[in-house]
């Protein structure tokens, strides 16, 4: 049971943090209906000058948008995770996404391994990559509270007491996923994004195998099956293979997020979500 108790908590930490890359989706007939061009959006005022000049096109997510999941050890329900864009925000003189992940167990799971996680990451909405990341854990006996900020024009991060040098528009745990449903998808080729975590510079390829239509509790979907690789020993070493189901438009949400363990498997899948609004920087 303590074995199985790790691998749960760890699921939970991922689907919080981030780093499973892309999750969530919604009913593909839905998807398509709310593709619809005629939809308003709103215009914000232009960006400062401030040398920062990658502009990231995103017609996937927006604010107010919320994605809900079950946590799942085979078909046992172990807790709930959700992401959130939050609120639009000014940081260093830019507009910026609050994007918000939780991490919650059950009755059950908390009755001997209680889970209670927060992330929060502050994304340039221009440009789609990290400012600010805010890490609160509860795990058990375990707590944790890590912050770090990131100088995009320098390309720095400061993360306790060190100053690390780290690649131009570097993402954080939690916006990599962000970022990564913004781009193009296409089977049998793969992205590759820089990322920083917990004081170290994680490179990350993610794969995209193919195209599939699955069933989960939200609804029957299409979708791209991709699988996350971090280019460097770390959190995926041992840990088993991780896939993941984006739909297959322009949202690309996660619909599942599997991971095989040495029996059976543990699963994120969605069952409910909110749309947000797509604005215009």
């Amino acid at each position: 049971m303590a074995k199985r108790v790790i691998i749960f908590s760890t699921l939970l930490a991922v689907v919080v943090s981030g780093i499973l890359i892309v999750r969530l989706a919604i009913n593909s007939a839905e998807a398509q209906a709310v593709d619809d061009k005629s939809k308003p959006v709103r215009q914000l005022p232009d960006l400062p000058n401030s040398g920062l000049d990658r502009f990231t096109d995103n017609i996937a997510f927006g604010l107010g948008e919320k994605l809900s999941f079950d946590i799942n050890y085979g078909f046992i329900n172990a807790g709930i995770a959700a992401m959130e864009v939050a609120d639009v925000t000014e940081y260093n003189n830019r507009p910026c996404y609050q994007i918000i992940s939780t991490a919650n167990s059950n009755k059950f799971f908390s009755s001997f391994y209680r889970v209670e996680d927060k992330i929060e990451s502050i994304v340039d909405a221009a440009g789609i990559y990290s400012w600010r990341f805010d890490k609160q854990l509860s795990e058990g006996t375990y707590r944790a509270h890590r912050t770090y900020e990131f100088d995009q024009l320098i390309h720095k991060v400061f993360y306790d007491k060190d100053t690390i040098d780290v690649a131009p528009y570097v993402q954080d745990a939690l916006s990599v996923l962000y970022y990564v449903r913004t781009q193009e998808l296409k089977v049998g080729q793969s992205i590759f994004v820089d990322n920083f975590t917990d004081g170290k510079k994680y490179p990350m390829e993610v794969k995209v195998h193919r195209k599939e239509s699955i069933r989960v509790k939200a609804g029957k979907f299409d979708c791209i099956v991709v699988e996350p690789l971090l280019l460097t020993s770390g959190i995926f070493k041992n840990e088993g293979k991780l896939t993941v189901w984006l739909t297959d438009d322009r949202l690309k949400l996660p619909v599942l997020m599997k991971s095989r363990v040495l029996v059976g498997s543990i699963s994120a899948e969605l069952t409910d979500y909110k749309l947000g609004e797509i604005l215009d920087f």
